[in-house]
């Protein structure tokens, strides 16, 4: 039964992947009018790139099964099937409280699993403990079934993630769309740090703004026009800008918050940025609604029209 529903997933994701493919190869050859061309070896890597991309997306810990998003409340959070509850845990046998997680005026979190409910923390019943959180990397994920469920924080709050394996929106997922890959889109643009980091306050689709640091401006040039665009990193020892951006296809052609694109820092005395628009992605929320995604600032809505990278349709 197992392996037939094992054989039954794996087959699933390889027809998924199979249609990727052919759509992108489609869409990379260039068949739109006035599409510039394009070299194969670059073909190859955007290709790999998007491969990539929705082998993640369609994964088991990918954004597809995230289907609860419940923000904890100082003492006794009861979590269960039990829509009364402060945790909502959906599937099948899932019992109505099947324990509580007791916030404490330390900031720690202890998970009171209930007796006999089958929840479960690495594979073995769960038992009194204080949780972690994905604040210092992986968080302890606790399981009810098919549904996994573990602590997040943002902004200093705390709030508990829920995926269902066998989420209606994984299961009906029809794939990503994209505009035909252009090599006008790669351009390599100029950074220019500030004196210091910046400190900001970045406002999200949900939740509690998030803190992240500002190091400078990256200047380019697309399309005959002087653009700017200010990155983001989680913190000084980050190797990768991350950029969060609206243009004037959002809204319409793509997801209307924005886009995000990441690229590595230069390393020093080198102020080159290799900006590849081919590579702009949708964020998370563009594919559920329990996602915490950050905004784009004013200074990163760009008044030109990005044609690259993912699109926003059916099925996000």
């Amino acid at each position: 039964m197992m392996r037939s529903s094992l054989n039954r997933r794996m087959a699933w994701h390889t027809a998924l992947l199979a249609t990727a493919v052919l759509v992108s190869t489609a869409t990379l050859s260039g068949c739109g009018r006035g599409t510039p061309a394009v070299d194969p070896g670059y073909l190859a890597h955007i290709e790999a790139w998007r491969a990539e991309r929705l082998a993640s997306l369609t994964s088991d810990d990918g954004w597809l099964t995230v289907v609860g998003l419940f923000w904890l409340h100082s003492g006794e959070n009861r979590f269960g099937a039990d829509p009364g509850n402060e945790v909502v845990l959906p599937g099948k046998g899932t019992p109505a409280v099947a324990g509580t997680l007791e916030l404490r005026q330390d900031g720690t979190v202890l998970l009171h699993p209930g007796p006999g409910t089958g929840v479960t923390l690495a594979g073995s019943p769960a038992t009194e403990q204080v949780l972690a959180s994905d604040r210092r990397g992986r968080p302890d994920v606790l399981a009810a079934g098919a549904v996994r469920f573990y602590l997040i924080e943002r902004g200093g709050k705390l709030a508990v993630r829920v995926k269902d394996l066998h989420s209606a929106r994984r299961v009906g997922f029809a794939g990503i769309r994209y505009f035909p890959v252009d090599p006008e889109y790669r351009v390599e643009g100029t950074f220019e740090p500030y004196p210091t980091p910046r400190e900001v306050a970045v406002a999200t689709v949900q939740g509690p703004e998030q803190k992240m640091l500002a190091p400078g401006l990256v200047r380019f040039r697309l399309g005959g026009n002087s653009l700017a665009l200010e990155p983001f990193l989680s913190s000084p020892d980050d190797t990768s800008f991350f950029f969060v951006f609206r243009d004037a296809t959002s809204g319409t052609e793509t997801y209307g918050a924005g886009r995000f694109l990441d690229t590595p820092v230069p390393k020093a005395p080198s102020t080159a940025v290799a900006l590849d628009f081919n590579k702009a992605y949708s964020p998370p929320c563009a594919f559920t609604p329990y996602a915490t995604c950050p905004l784009p600032p004013r200074q990163n809505e760009l008044p030109v029209r990005i044609e690259a990278g993912e699109k926003f349709g059916p099925g996000h």
